[in-house]
């Protein structure tokens, strides 16, 4: 059945998914701190899982579920998502939300092949719009907007990572969703230490340690107040309305990301703009509004 808060579910989503469509700001902020090489994303991470480790100790000594004890999913959202924060320091921001955010079709590849869960002319519609809107934005003379640098094939992979964190999300059964939040943290800070070093040559070396310590505060702040809440409502949905129409609601961070970086960059927002993004919002609404009440999808 369909969750009985579901519209409100939908719509806290869109809000939050929607916000971080301003977030290659401050990744761009960290970087002129110091924060070179991705470590912005890294520490803002760690922070967080610094942050909620006194709730993990408590659990652990209630007895109950820490996160710690699902590395699969933490390392695929966790993953997924530090790959999202770098790919703006690689390539175009409207090129690496693009390429992440093919997320709704492998989001919907996933669920066929691991929840054997059979889809409707509604997703066909809706999934046909939003992607349709996408390439309109961003394809420009091209027919298909390949993977053109490392940044872009970043993206691309971070998208396929993440969608998979949000199917597990569907196939793990946990006392609550801290435990899913903990594990996003703790492995994406291992995820992100371990690609950060291994990117070094397209992303920089290690920031020096004054570059940590000036830039905490805001990191700190930043993870407090922006980070944890609106992680924990985006890893929070999918268990409650699916990973399917969840990854189509996302696309609204697309939006916000293409008109903020169109204002205040060089960057264009003209009619194909415009048009583009007109498809991806009606095909974020028909998904919610179609989707029928007798199953989850």
């Amino acid at each position: 059945m369909r969750h009985p808060h579901y519209f409100k579910i939908a719509i806290a989503l869109t809000l939050s998914a929607g916000a971080w469509g301003l977030y290659w700001l401050p990744q761009r902020v960290f970087e002129d701190g110091g924060l070179t090489g991705g470590w912005g994303s890294i520490s803002q991470t760690l922070i967080a899982f610094i942050l909620l480790l006194p709730i993990t100790v408590w659990r652990l000594i209630k007895g109950k579920s820490s996160g710690l004890e699902l590395p699969l999913t933490g390392l695929l959202l966790g993953g997924g998502y530090y790959f999202y924060a770098i790919c703006f320091l690689l390539t175009d921001v409207v090129r690496a939300l693009l390429l992440f955010y093919m997320v709704p079709v492998w989001a919907t590849v996933f669920e066929i092949l691991f929840l054997k869960r059979k889809h409707g002319w509604q997703r066909a519609i809706s999934l046909i719009l939003a992607i349709g809107g996408l390439w309109v934005v961003f394809a420009e003379n091209k027919i298909i907007p390949l993977p053109q640098s490392l940044g872009d094939w970043v993206a691309l992979a971070g998208g396929v990572i993440f969608a998979g964190g949000m199917t597990r999300l569907e196939l793990i059964k946990t006392d609550g969703i801290f435990p899913i939040v903990m594990s996003f943290f703790f492995y994406g800070t291992l995820f992100g230490i371990v690609s950060g070093l291994a990117l070094s040559e397209g992303l920089g070396p290690i920031p020096s340690i004054d570059s940590f310590i000036s830039m905490s505060i805001y990191i700190t702040a930043f993870s407090l107040f922006f980070y944890i809440p609106t992680i924990i409502i985006i890893l929070w949905a999918p268990t409650q309305i699916g990973s399917g129409i969840c990854s189509i609601l996302f696309l609204s961070e697309v939006l916000v990301g293409a008109i903020s970086s169109s204002i205040l960059t060089d960057e264009p927002f003209g009619w194909r703009q415009i048009t583009g993004c007109s498809l991806v919002i009606i095909g974020a609404i028909l998904a919610v509004v179609l989707t029928p009440k007798e199953k989850k999808i």
